[in-house]
């Protein structure tokens, strides 16, 4: 059986036997009735939209789009349906945690989200918040916030060590839930996890940015078209040279000092597991480091600047990944596709753009002299899928970390008013960082293989 027609549990992309539809259903930006009641209440700030911009593109190459984005989005008849059915008729009202990478969404310009307060253990970042979301409230803790009955959802933006226990309690205290990347920091607390989901039966998302990027819709949009044929391989790449600028901060370590690369997996897990829906089963892992000062007496007793992974799919594929955080190379969050027909490869930092390799009759010689076949490449080029209905209208604007925030907005406020899973719910956020927990255990074993421990739903089909 190929990749493209095996099943997989929903809540994922599935193929074409099942929907029509790589993506959920709330992403053809469709909007109710709450806008109005809004508007009332917060005003929203000038210029975030460049519509003029928009408007002016040529009308064909946004009915090309268009019909590209229902190609990616459009659900099956019964599924509109019970969306339909089930969507509120009040807005979300969300309490957002965190004023760093907090502040870089956009609650306040969705029509279904109204920020209600706002939160973070330094006054300074609280105002940043308020002033961001036109936010009159605050809270001095999320500990103070999550007692607040008129608040039903939480965005937490907090330090890594802390997602969990921030999570948990959010849960407990009756929220949903939508926190930062990774979900957890140890298998332990990927159960701990999914046990308060199941308990509190409330919302969980993870806020992973590569599920979102223009490139992994793209991706999705191939697989869910069979276009890659069978797709036995996947490389991705995380590298951020320089992140030791944060792990200080007036003389005093952050809890990024030494934080494990593989710990930090999600921006490449999301590039395979978002796509298609395969479990990572197996990993060896190397990490690399030079015993520099500033490694030193870090609380993760990491040893790793950079760490590279070879995993095994339960479908027995392929997939590459490296966390680099230091080194000669430029900085990137990118993945390449490999199929049997087809294989796409995202734009490199060094200059190259999106490419398409088409398997072909064509041959040529190498440079040895020898035959082999002459694939067809192609230019792709990339549509920028936050112009199109997979968002609302006040939504369709370029945001961070290759166009992805919007969407991260859009689907967990959409899941809510949709009364259904997102589409990094907490068992797809389990599946993109445990696999990153055992592969830093590998490493520090010399590379030793393996068994990555599942944690998926009931029922679930590979």
């Amino acid at each position: 059986m190929s990749d493209a027609t095996e099943p997989r549990a929903t809540g994922r992309p599935i193929s074409k036997a099942d929907e029509k539809a790589s993506m959920p259903a709330s992403l053809r930006g469709t909007t109710t009735g709450v806008g109005a009641e809004k508007a009332t209440i917060a005003n929203r700030a000038d210029g975030r939209l460049d519509r003029r911009g928009f408007l002016h593109r040529s009308a064909e190459t946004a009915a090309a789009l268009s019909a590209a984005a229902a190609a990616v989005s459009m659900p099956d008849a019964n599924c509109s349906l019970q969306a339909a059915e089930r969507r509120r008729d009040r807005p979300v009202r969300l309490g957002v945690v965190g004023g760093r990478f907090g502040a870089a969404f956009q609650w306040h310009e969705h029509p279904d989200c109204i920020v209600q307060s706002v939160s973070d253990l330094r006054p300074e970042r609280r105002d940043r918040l308020m002033k961001v979301y036109g936010c009159p409230r605050s809270h001095e803790s999320l500990e103070k916030m999550i007692l607040d009955p008129s608040i039903e959802a939480v965005a937490i933006f907090t330090e890594a060590p802390n997602h969990v226990r921030h999570s948990v309690a959010a849960l407990e205290a009756g929220k949903h839930v939508v926190c930062a990347v990774p979900a957890a920091m140890t298998l332990e607390e990927c159960q701990r996890l999914i046990e308060a989901v199941e308990r509190t039966g409330l919302t969980f998302m993870m806020a992973e940015t590569s599920y979102w990027q223009q490139p992994t819709i793209s991706a999705r949009k191939f697989y869910a078209e069979q276009a890659f044929g069978t797709l036995y391989a996947a490389n991705s790449m995380y590298r951020h040279p320089g992140l030791e600028s944060l792990w200080f901060e007036n003389g005093k370590p952050t809890w990024r000092h030494g934080f494990p690369p593989m710990h930090y997996p999600t921006h490449c897990t999301a590039h395979l597991i978002g796509v298609t829906g395969e479990r990572l089963v197996e990993v060896t892992c190397h990490g690399w480091g030079d015993d520099h000062p500033a490694l030193a007496n870090n609380p993760y007793n990491n040893p790793f600047w950079n760490e590279t992974a070879e995993f095994k799919t339960d479908r027995g594929h392929a997939f590459h990944v490296e966390v680099w955080w230091a080194g000669a190379h430029r900085g990137c969050e990118r993945a390449e596709w490999y199929g049997d027909k087809m294989s796409f490869l995202s734009a490199t930092p060094y200059g190259q753009g999106p490419m398409l390799v088409r398997a072909s009759q064509a041959r040529e010689r190498d440079s040895g002299g020898f035959d082999r076949a002459a694939p067809k490449l192609e230019r792709y080029q990339q549509p920028e899928w936050w112009r199109t209905d997979l968002l609302p209208e006040p939504l369709r604007h370029n945001s961070g970390h290759h166009g992805s925030h919007t969407f991260i907005t859009h689907e967990f406020i959409a899941s809510l008013m949709e009364d259904r899973r997102p589409a990094v719910d907490v068992y797809e956020a389990v599946a993109y960082t445990a696999p990153g927990i055992v592969a830093h255990q590998s490493a520090l074993r010399g590379g030793e293989r393996l068994k990555i421990p599942q944690f998926d739903r009931p029922g679930r089909q590979s």
